[in-house]
């Protein structure tokens, strides 16, 4: 597996930032020369890629550092980005950094330039965990036409219901509400509310393929329940799963593996098509 670091200036951010990128390669038992990266690992048609988003508090790194995802990815033979957004819900703010255009417009742009990822949507994906399992969804729904699926792991689904924990509560609160939503009283029905975005979408005939997890120990769990059936009675395509765990890196080390194989299970199909002829 190779691992890039790239700087690069975002015009939607306004400032540069940081960008890892995974990249599977011949391993010590293949014969290493070009003809071995177009034929066997997809570089001539281009790798499917991931978009790997954090947590609360998290960055780039957080993926590399606590679960074994180049492993995973490497295995799979699919390109993995990560990129840091800090505490703000992937959103395009009011007034300030636009994090949904650049993760849906700039950042897919210069993966595609610059290394040998495919550009078409059935094999572009995205998935996160806790705060980046909301901005996996929220993302694919923002921009359905370029991610054919996305997967939440322990996801804040439900964007009004978490905005409501955190006013109703005293616990330390990383969020500038007011700056990422504008009026977050008015969550409900909104273009950050994945309810709606899901209607939306359905709406336009395009909507991404949705995966949710949760472990049964999660504190996010009852809100993840309610949130699979609410999108299952919007008529979601959704896979579901669930299994003992918490909010932590041994749940999601371990579901993320899965998360992979569920987004390879199309393309696996359409190259089983092909060869039986």
């Amino acid at each position: 597996m190779a691992f890039l670091t790239c700087c690069l200036y975002s015009h939607a951010l306004y400032s540069n930032l940081t960008i890892n990128v995974c990249l599977p390669t011949p391993t010590s038992g293949d014969q290493v020369h070009y003809d071995t990266l177009k034929r066997d690992y997809g570089y001539e048609q281009g790798l499917p890629v991931v978009y790997l988003l954090h947590g609360m508090y998290g960055d780039a790194n957080s993926w590399t550092r606590f679960s074994s995802i180049d492993r995973y990815a490497q295995d799979r033979k699919i390109a993995v980005v990560t990129c840091s957004a800090g505490n703000n819900f992937y959103q395009d703010m009011p007034g300030g950094q636009q994090w949904a255009t650049f993760f849906t417009k700039e950042l897919p742009a210069y993966i595609c330039s610059l290394f040998p990822v495919s550009p078409r949507r059935e094999d572009t994906f995205i998935a996160g965990f806790s705060m980046g399992g909301y901005g996996a969804w929220h993302l694919a729904l923002a921009a359905p036409e370029r991610y054919a699926k996305a997967a939440s792991m322990s996801g804040a689904v439900d964007i009004e219901a978490i905005y409501k924990t955190f006013k109703d509560t005293t616990i330390s609160n990383p969020f500038n509400w007011k700056a990422m939503f504008g009026d977050p009283e008015a969550l409900k029905g909104s273009g950050s509310d994945l309810f709606a975005q899901y209607q939306a979408c359905a709406a336009k005939g395009c909507v991404p393929k949705l995966y949710q997890a949760c472990g049964t120990e999660d504190f996010l769990y009852q809100l993840n329940l309610a949130a699979r059936d609410r999108m299952l009675a919007l008529g979601a395509d959704l896979t579901y799963a669930e299994g003992p765990g918490g909010h932590d890196w041994i749940f999601w080390d371990a579901h993320i593996q899965k998360v992979l194989d569920w987004l390879l299970e199309d393309r696996k199909k359409a190259d089983s098509a092909v060869i039986m002829g």
